[in-house]
């Protein structure tokens, strides 16, 4: 008839942290999707709520594919997260890990996380612009972390992740064990403040800096070159310590629940894939 557009059916199952962006009744199941025109699948996936960060390997009607292959209705299609601590080298992936050592760029509302993971060594970079973030995302190959979605959906991100804790210490800890970190701390070596290494300092250069006694108290003291920020093992240091082995085992704790949860379906995939040496 005229004028009625004619609606084609896909078939859609997304898999683990992957289905915090859906709705609770699509969530751990499959749904249908009523597809207007052939797209990409890229699209598709987004349109439905899942950014393409977040995304790690497409099976349509059992194939792995990237994000350009084209949807016309019919297809079977599943969505897989990163699954970082599995070796998934037998499939096409959509995704790919992020450089190492792991960089980050945060958005402003995440000021606390940013210190967190200074405090604990890693490169953090906090912006105030959700177009600086991309950007620095895009040509630093830095990790953008942020609680918007729609930050993640730029097409210039090609590494992101959707912070779902809104505690501090529980997104580092988060954090650790979605980018397999945990081993990686090398607390106290950054400005908490503003990201720059830091270096040692004789007690003479900071003396003027110092609160009364410290300097009779303490012998070791390290300087931020950038802002010029003085630190040392004051009584802040034992609960600092606490906190980073608390968020380790966390982490720890995070990350072998995750592998617990890795779909059988995507492991019969790398298998089979594996095995079969199926060309791309």
């Amino acid at each position: 008839m005229h004028g009625v557009v004619l609606l084609a059916e896909l078939s859609f199952r997304f898999y683990g942290q992957l289905n915090d962006f859906l709705p609770p009744h699509q969530r751990g199941r499959r749904f249908t999707y009523a597809l207007r025109a052939p797209s990409s699948v890229k699209d598709v996936i987004e349109a439905l709520g899942v950014p393409h960060p977040e995304v790690d390997v497409i099976l349509v009607n059992g194939d792995s594919v990237d994000f350009t292959h084209r949807l016309h209705g019919g297809e079977e299609v599943a969505v897989y997260p990163a699954f970082r601590s599995m070796d998934v080298a037998g499939v096409r992936r959509t995704g790919s890990d992020p450089p190492s050592p792991v960089l980050f760029v945060l958005d402003i509302h995440l000021r606390k996380l940013a210190a967190l993971l200074r405090l604990a060594g890693f490169d953090a970079v906090l912006l105030a612009d959700d177009a600086e973030v991309a950007t620095a995302s895009a040509e630093q190959g830095r990790v953008a972390l942020t609680r918007d979605v729609g930050l993640l959906k730029r097409s210039v991100v090609r590494h992101g992740y959707w912070v779902r804790h809104t505690d501090p210490e529980l997104q580092l800890a988060e954090i650790l064990a979605q980018f397999n970190l945990v081993d990686q701390i090398v607390p106290f070596v950054r400005c908490t403040r503003c990201n720059t290494p830091l270096v040692a300092a004789d007690a003479e250069t900071v003396a003027d800096r110092l609160p009364p006694g410290v300097r009779a108290t303490f012998h070791e003291f390290h300087r931020c070159p950038e802002c010029d920020r003085v630190y040392w093992q004051g009584t802040h240091y034992i609960r600092l310590v606490r906190l980073l082995e608390r968020t380790r085992e966390r982490a720890r704790r995070r990350a072998s629940v995750t592998m617990a949860r890795v779909p059988t379906r995507l492991m019969g995939a790398v298998l089979a894939f594996g095995l079969i040496g199926r060309p791309w």
